[in-house]
């Protein structure tokens, strides 16, 4: 296991973070991905460490709250020192069913008290990065981010982030938090798998350009990529086991996927591995991403995931991967290539 700084911090992360989304099982939709109780959700996270993940990353609204809950108890019970652990949690949704437009938001009322329901629940008194797990069209980005500066200002959070944001809205936070002197998103989770590579186009040169680390959710393409499924013919029906066989989610163009999958078969199989670990170690080549939030509902699937970190891609293996892979060419993104080539690459300036 490797770890690196998250983003432009001095906060040392393991390159893969567990996930804990199955840890609860509370509501329709959190249901249809797991239902981990307390002692098998221990079992997973002291597998975890055991396999140098340090890294945990949960939600509010993951089983409404169950997952939080679950997951400080494990921490306490494992007796895990809280100077080993990053911890990272989310605000945004809604938790519960109470009504209400201000239980749901990232607007200072909402916001403030999400968080302290979250270390509530955790039983911490902080946590390490905290996130809003959606942009609010409602609330001024301001707002947000002076929300998120007095968790980090009261001692509540140490390092602030966001979640499904879109490269814009990114660069528009890092400028007014710079101008404001807030504390700036350090962080974006976002999708990103060979099954769906759109963050290349606007987002990854965003985050290298401005040093933002990225933590990868459903990296398996909400299982797709775990070789356990079979496209068939048609490129409109999955057929095989696991959660996207009861929740189709994240969105997958099959037709695209399907020589994905096969490009894939073939690396995992000259390299000795899983079809999972091949579509985990892409990821872990790729330079923007810092750490790829794995998730598990048995320890024998975490191992699988975690033996990811030993795979060595070579550059054919890149290569054809990412010729199953790639974006068709939009604009400006062509332009831009087509273009860059007028100028000779500046070198870096020597001090």
């Amino acid at each position: 296991m490797r770890y690196t700084t998250l983003g432009q911090t001095g906060l040392f992360v393991s390159e893969l973070c567990l996930g804990t989304m199955t840890f609860g099982g509370t509501g329709e939709v959190w249901s249809r991905i797991g239902d981990l109780g307390q002692d098998a959700a221990e079992r997973l996270i002291g597998a975890a460490f055991d396999g140098g993940i340090t890294f945990l990353d949960t939600a509010d609204v993951y089983s409404e709250g169950r997952s939080e809950e679950i997951t400080g108890r494990a921490l306490a019970h494992l007796g895990i020192a809280r100077d080993d652990v990053v911890v990272a949690t989310k605000g945004f949704g809604r938790v519960g069913s109470a009504p209400g437009p201000n239980r749901v938001g990232a607007s200072r009322k909402h916001i403030l008290q999400a968080c302290k329901d979250s270390l509530k629940r955790l039983g911490l008194d902080y946590v390490d990065l905290y996130q809003l797990h959606g942009f609010d069209a409602a609330t001024p980005v301001e707002e947000m981010l002076e929300a998120l500066d007095i968790l980090v200002r009261h001692g509540h959070v140490r390092y602030v982030g966001v979640s499904n944001w879109a490269a814009w809205q990114v660069a528009k936070a890092l400028g007014i938090a710079e101008r404001r002197n807030l504390a700036p998103p350090r962080s974006l989770q976002a999708y990103y798998t060979l099954a769906g590579r759109d963050i290349e186009r606007e987002i990854v040169p965003m985050l290298t350009s401005e040093g933002v680390g990225l933590m990868v959710w459903s990296p398996l393409a909400g299982g797709l990529l775990s070789g356990k499924y079979d496209l068939g013919t048609e490129g409109d029906s999955t057929q095989g086991t696991g959660r996207r066989a009861a929740f189709d989610f994240p969105p997958v163009d099959r037709g695209r996927a399907r020589p994905v999958l096969d490009a894939l078969r073939t690396v995992a199989a000259e390299r000795g591995c899983t079809v999972a670990q091949a579509a985990l170690a892409w990821l872990l080549h790729q330079p923007a991403v810092t750490s790829v939030i794995v998730g598990a509902k048995r320890p024998e699937q975490l191992a699988e995931n975690i033996g990811a970190v030993d795979v060595a891609l070579t550059p054919d293996d890149l290569r054809r991967l990412d010729e199953a892979s790639r974006l068709p060419a939009e604009y400006p993104g062509w332009m831009i290539e087509r273009q860059a080539g007028l100028r000779p690459k500046q070198e870096p300036r020597r001090p």
